[in-house]
């Protein structure tokens, strides 16, 4: 009977393992320079081709700065900076607008950075906690100086080690330094306002409406100060707001759909979901219209195109130069028509400040008989207009009217009243001029 070697057998006993394991070995890459978390891993469809990539928040040690990768297979296909180390990576999708890819939420410290298309699109940034009532009054006694920093700091010490809350960031640097640091740092900052931030610890996604897999959904964050946000997916503000210690959601007693959670305090909340709870999409919806993400069919560059492009690139300033000609012309010939009008009376608007008045004429009529209406605004703020007569100078060969002028009623600023008369064409050869209208004061002792 033959022997059988030690390496023969081992390579028999790996083959062996292999097929007896439940996992296929896709990928071995022990210096594939990811350093991360769980919580900072993500997959995803992120181009909406059906092919799922993954996301890393890279934490970028030996000082190195934080970075976001993304992977198809075992290559990084792009890598981006990171502003601060990230703590959470979630995907979302935040509307129903097609193509539908989802968004890429990254969160850090206080702020959620939220990628689309792997660029930068929104920045959500905690709100600020209020400061603790005994730590402002020292840093306020320090601002007057009433209290010596050796004392500050026995203060401060006292009350980081009873207050539930956790003193701001300005107050643990202060207690961080040595004795005779302290009166250059509380000179410089004890003008500055106490601010008290909180950062993010966790972060998941709820479905907002619908419970299908490409959903919208909101990001629940869970904070510092062990509060629970839901943000909503579109104009990223904060929806629910929990003090919740624990969450647990699943079959209680005989209900399929139970979230339970335990408050700050020691409360206890249940809720159930009820079995004839429907959800279906809002009728309003936020951001962008729908038409924005419609792709345009643009037509191919023609060679005309082409060629025009490259004309008003070789010409552009000649060009730019006719422009400002006929732009320049063009201010001419309206400041030359507006004189014009001025002169001959025929501007609408009167020019002067003690005859604020607004005269429109609109003929209607085929003829030879046609019906003249004149609206008549007095634009005055305040004042009101009495006295007025209406003079109409044409020339009497061509035309005829029932009265050359007539008395116009008292003018309420800000109306505008309808004015009426008849004009009948004298010339059977289609002749026809200019009928000048116009307001003027009634004379002294005309009735």
């Amino acid at each position: 009977m033959a022997a059988v070697s030690s390496s023969d057998s081992d390579g028999c006993g790996a083959e062996s393992n292999e097929a007896n394991s439940k996992w296929l070995d896709a990928h071995y890459d022990p210096m594939a320079n990811i350093h991360t978390f769980s919580a900072c891993l993500a997959l995803a469809d992120l181009h909406g081709d059906g092919e799922y990539k993954l996301v890393v928040g890279d934490l970028g040690p030996g000082g190195q700065q934080p970075r976001l990768k993304v992977l198809k297979g075992p290559l990084v296909m792009t890598e981006s900076p990171l502003p601060a180390l990230p703590a959470a990576a979630a995907t979302f999708f935040m509307e129903q607008h097609e193509p539908r890819t989802p968004a890429l939420a990254l969160a850090s410290g206080p702020c959620v950075y939220v990628y689309k298309n792997l660029r930068p699109y929104f920045k959500f940034s905690l709100p600020q906690l209020p400061p603790n009532p005994l730590e402002q009054d020292l840093w306020n006694q320090a601002k007057e100086d009433q209290i010596d920093p050796l004392t500050l700091k026995e203060m401060l010490e006292s009350i980081r080690e009873t207050a539930e809350e956790p003193l701001s960031v300005q107050s643990l640097s202060f207690l961080q330094l040595e004795l005779s640091e302290m009166e250059a740092f509380v000179n410089q900052h004890k003008s500055k306002s106490i601010k008290r931030q909180t950062v993010i610890t966790t972060m998941t996604t709820l479905k907002k409406n619908l419970a299908d897999e490409d959903a919208v959904s909101c990001l629940v964050l869970g904070t510092e100060n062990k509060e629970l946000l839901v943000l909503d997916p579109e104009a990223f503000t904060i929806l629910a707001k929990d003090a919740v210690t624990s969450l647990c959601f699943g079959r209680y007693g005989r209900e399929d759909n139970t979230l339970i959670m335990t408050t700050r305090g020691g409360g206890l909340i249940i809720k159930i979901l009820k079995r004839t709870a429907v959800f279906v999409e809002g009728g309003s919806e936020l951001g962008p219209p729908p038409a924005q993400a419609m792709k345009l069919n643009v037509p191919r560059k023609t060679r005309l195109y082409v060629d025009q492009t490259l004309r008003e690139r070789e010409a552009g300033t000649a060009m730019h130069r006719a422009f400002q000609t006929d732009l320049y012309l063009l201010r001419l010939r309206a400041a030359r028509t507006y004189l014009q009008a001025l002169e001959s009376s025929l501007s609408p608007v009167s020019a002067t400040a003690r005859e604020p008045l607004k005269l429109h004429a609109m003929v209607q009529g085929l003829g030879p008989t046609f019906k003249l209406t004149l609206h008549l605004q007095n634009t005055s703020t305040a004042r009101p207009i009495l006295g007025l007569l209406i003079c109409f100078l044409y020339n009497e060969a061509l035309y005829a009217l029932p009265r050359a002028f007539f008395k116009v009623p008292l003018l309420v600023p800000g109306l505008s009243y309808p004015l009426e008369t008849f004009v009948e064409s004298l010339s059977n050869k289609g002749i026809s001029d200019i009928i000048k209208v116009g307001p003027t004061p009634v004379p002294h002792g005309g009735r």
